[in-house]
């Protein structure tokens, strides 16, 4: 368009207005971002270091308590499961316990504790002590790559060892902090798959190819992102709340791809993104996720005497509309029915809840803890009185936990206003473990179903750490300051951490000490 075209269409000559600012150019440093921390020695250092001392807190004392020997709480229905597993080719087969009410995986797990150390204390939450510990190796790795930082993704593994309810969860017979595992997992590659996206669009760019379609170019295999599917479907093989994350995880991926191909200088990003990956996408976590899913019951299959195992011709018609389907899987789907009527049917009494029963509104600061044991008498010795009492008791350790909201909020702030995505994808992953529990409040629910969302609290928690210590280039009194605050505020949680240790482990302490643990009414 020249001078007078512009005046045919009342627009203004082009020699009145400004040039327009140029874009910047793309570059391999604008499409990967900050690069990743040099001291990779120290970083391993570190993360090794923190998962030690986490394990030696895990695993000490760990066969202590026991109900007269046997397990407490919920363990009592998944530690005798899990024992019938080791020797009955790892399925359960007496529809006698009529709590048969998740997949196989995390008893299977309890199993292998089972079979190296025995049926006691240590043998049924070895495994649970294992994955506890495991996670901790993970909070500093992808808490690291999400910072760039050694020093706070170090701080992530302290936070999440002095995290009470991760630590609790880690020393029982339960199935939650192998759900935890799993969900962590999935979302280490599913960043480790970011950058590896960002990296080759980064060749790309150097290489000058990204202009040769308008879609940009075709990523190849994502290995990365097939092991988060591969893990997302063993992790729906402990819980099926599992799938919450998948759903999530499923739509980060496509969020990062798009702003990936943008970032590149990709023509039209949305729409390549929808060409280009929205398919592997799709493959990589619906259908390996259903495979991983699947392989997990692979003892089921192979029984000959599980519960439904042929269900087809008794419980199940061999006709029907789905009649092509393997007479196993048919048998699997009325199984997983079965299953799925229990928690559906699973609500909370009118006028008599349970007693430790909480519901997700309390969770984020964890108002609402659970009571594992506890015993006094004669029978529990060493506090130095002749009135003790041994009590085991889940609690998010407060100094980490009370301040929850406002690390939320300031996470979604940072997210809104500054399209941050490491404060997104933790917030997704916050949010798909607490919000899906919003949907039918009347249904009985506990605090535990919080430990695969606590160690998203504390990468939110660390996150906001960071920029209290503030940027490289600030002021050397702004760095101090920063510092000497996330310093405090870490002491603190360690600290507290210390005076919650006699409840989280079941020491003895008197009838006074007792009550000083007991910080607010909700609490009893």
């Amino acid at each position: 368009m020249d001078i007078d075209d512009a005046a045919v269409i009342g627009a203004e000559p082009l020699g009145t207005r400004p040039p327009p600012t140029p874009s910047p150019p793309v570059t391999a440093d604008t499409v990967t971002g900050p690069p990743a921390p040099t001291d990779r020695l120290r970083g391993w250092i570190v993360a090794i270091g923190l998962t030690l001392l986490g394990g030696v807190l895990r695993f000490t004392g760990l066969g202590y308590p026991t109900d007269g020997g046997t397990p407490v709480f919920d363990e009592k229905h998944y530690v005798p499961q899990a024992w019938q597993m080791l020797r009955n080719g790892g399925v359960e087969d007496n529809p006698g316990y009529e709590l048969v009410v998740h997949p196989p995986l995390g008893k299977q797990l309890i199993a292998l504790g089972e079979l190296a150390f025995g049926y006691d204390g240590v043998g049924w939450r070895a495994a649970a002590a294992l994955a506890g510990t495991l996670c901790i190796l993970l909070i500093v790795r992808v808490t690291r790559r999400l910072t760039r930082s050694t020093l706070l993704g170090g701080i992530a593994g302290v936070l999440l060892i002095c995290d009470g309810l991760s630590h609790v969860q880690s020393r029982m017979g339960m199935l939650d902090i192998f759900s935890a595992l799993f969900v962590l997992a999935a979302f280490a590659t599913l960043v480790r798959d970011r950058d590896d996206v960002r990296e080759r669009m980064a060749l790309v760019v150097t290489e000058g190819r990204i202009g040769r379609t308008r879609y940009g170019p075709r990523l190849g295999v994502r290995w990365w992102r097939l092991a988060t599917g591969v893990i997302l479907g063993l992790g729906c093989a402990v819980k099926w709340s599992g799938v919450y994350w998948l759903v999530a995880f499923a739509l980060i991926t496509v969020v990062w791809d798009g702003t990936a191909r943008r970032a590149a200088g990709v023509e039209r990003p949305w729409l390549s993104t929808l060409r280009r990956d929205v398919g592997p996408a799709l493959w990589a976590l619906a259908v390996v996720p259903v495979l991983a899913y699947l392989a997990a019951w692979w003892a089921w299959f192979g029984s000959e005497t599980a519960i439904d195992r042929h269900a087809v011709g008794s419980a199940v018609g061999t006709g029907g509309p789905w009649s092509f389907l393997p007479d196993a899987l048919r048998s699997l789907w009325h199984y997983s029915s079965q299953v799925l009527a229990f928690h559906e049917s699973l609500d909370t009494p009118p006028g008599n809840p349970h007693p430790w029963e909480s519901k997700p509104w309390t969770w984020p600061m964890g108002l609402r803890p659970m009571l594992y044991y506890y015993s006094s008498g004669d029978g529990i010795t060493g506090c130095g009185t002749t009135d003790c009492v041994s009590a085991v008791m889940l609690i998010g350790t407060p100094a980490l936990w009370w301040p929850a909201l406002a690390v939320l909020a300031w996470g979604l702030w940072r997210t809104v206003t500054r399209f941050d995505w490491r404060y997104a994808a933790v917030l997704v992953g916050y949010g798909a473990g607490v919000l899906p529990w919003f949907v039918n409040l009347n249904r009985q629910m506990y605090l535990f179903y919080m430990t695969p969302v606590a160690p998203f609290l504390v990468m939110a928690t660390v996150l906001a750490m960071g920029e209290v210590l503030g940027r490289t280039g600030m002021s050397r009194e702004r760095r101090q300051t920063g510092l000497f605050v996330v310093a405090l505020w870490v002491g603190l949680v360690v600290a507290n951490f210390a005076w919650l240790w006699p409840i989280l482990d079941g020491l003895p302490i008197t009838q006074d000490e007792w009550q000083t643990q007991l910080w607010l009414p909700s609490w009893r």
